[in-house]
């Protein structure tokens, strides 16, 4: 008898732990498959809870409080800043591509005139007619490249309109997560029948929001500060040196959508810049990769840990490990919401430890 109800419950546990097993692996592949849908709810969630503070604050202006007026006020400005910066940008870096590319058989033609030993070489070892060729292919190659620019672009028209589309879609799921989301969060607070615990739940939620918003403004505030900086500094540049001042401004748009990619996105955008600026006059853009060095250094070691110091409050090991998964897994966007999404997870495991050390002095 004990033999037989031994051997029922050990057939019940196999049972039970391949249901487990495979509800576990359906579980993965689902999230796999929806892993872009995910994505941009997830991104979606991240916008909302960035602008929640500013329509907050917007709604208690307007008659009635009104918070759809609030959120659309909010989404005016975002979508006018995407449009300025798009008109601002991608003209001016289009433009100063086609103008390389076009400089660039003449330069060839300069190092080839001016370089003696060159020449010299290939005469000894008579490699005149191949190294001809070799410069012809070059400048052959550059203006084709130029002319078939516009090409390009129209090319990709249907990735920009993707992009477009993708863009859309996430902004509209964040405006209606803007204006339902405080009444979706009331109705699931009415769902607790423990006051206790429904006012620890919102502590916890109330903490990684302002974590998540804390991180969002500290962020916006350092790149700010780092392309109005680099802004002054273009302006000067290009009074003492032959580049035109119009490139101030698409670079510093340029430095402060880069900045807000923590760690190495001002590396990136410094170096576009730097680009930029190199085609233009080379002096210019060494002396602003001087600057931003400099700059660079007093951002890490001062403004950047002095703005995000209360907001996230996570050590440095755990920004780099949140940074790497969330690159890895999400690209560029992941390594936007990596950090907040680390410091909420602290916030759980710091709440998770302090209940068992609670329960643990109990016992």
């Amino acid at each position: 008898m004990s033999k037989q109800f031994s051997s029922d419950i050990s057939t019940n546990t196999f049972i039970r732990f391949w249901l487990v097993m495979v509800g576990f692996l359906a579980i993965i592949v689902m999230v796999y498959m929806m892993r872009n849908a995910l994505l941009l709810i997830g991104i979606s969630i991240f916008i909302a809870l960035a602008l929640n503070p500013p329509v907050s604050a917007i709604s208690r202006h307007l008659p009635g409080k009104s918070r759809v007026g609030a959120t659309a006020i909010a989404y005016l400005i975002v979508v006018a800043s995407l449009f300025i910066f798009s008109i601002t940008v991608v003209p001016t870096v289009v433009d100063q591509l086609a103008r390389f590319l076009k400089t660039v058989p003449s330069i060839v033609d300069n190092v080839t005139e001016q370089s003696v030993w060159i020449n010299d070489a290939v005469d000894r070892y008579g490699l005149q007619k191949q190294y001809d060729q070799t410069i012809e292919s070059i400048q052959r190659q550059t203006t084709q490249a130029a002319s078939d620019l516009g090409v390009s672009f129209f090319n990709s028209v249907g990735s920009i309109l993707t992009v477009f589309a993708t863009t859309l879609l996430v902004l509209v799921l964040a405006f209606l997560m803007l204006i339902e989301g405080p009444e979706w969060m009331n109705r699931i607070w009415a769902l607790y029948k423990d006051p206790e615990k429904r006012t620890h739940h919102r502590q916890l939620v109330h903490k990684m929001y302002r974590i998540v918003t804390g991180y969002v403004s500290g962020q916006v505030l350092i790149s700010g500060i780092s392309a109005t900086c680099s802004l002054v500094v273009i302006i000067i540049l290009s009074t003492i040196f032959d580049m035109p001042p119009s490139l101030a401004i698409p670079i510093a748009a340029i430095l402060f959508v880069a900045g807000l990619v923590p760690l190495f996105g001002a590396t990136v955008g410094a170096t576009i810049a730097a680009i930029l600026l190199g085609i233009n006059n080379v002096s210019a853009a060494v002396f602003f990769i001087i600057y931003y060095i400099i700059y660079q250094q007093i951002e890490n070691n001062f403004i950047s840990p002095t703005v995000q110091s209360r907001a996230v409050e996570i050590s440095a090991l755990t920004v780099l490990v949140s940074l790497t998964i969330g690159l890895s897994l999400f690209g560029i966007l992941g390594g936007i919401i990596s950090i907040p999404i680390g410091g909420c997870i602290r916030v759980l495991v710091l709440d998770y430890i302090e209940k068992r050390q609670r329960k643990q002095a109990k016992a």
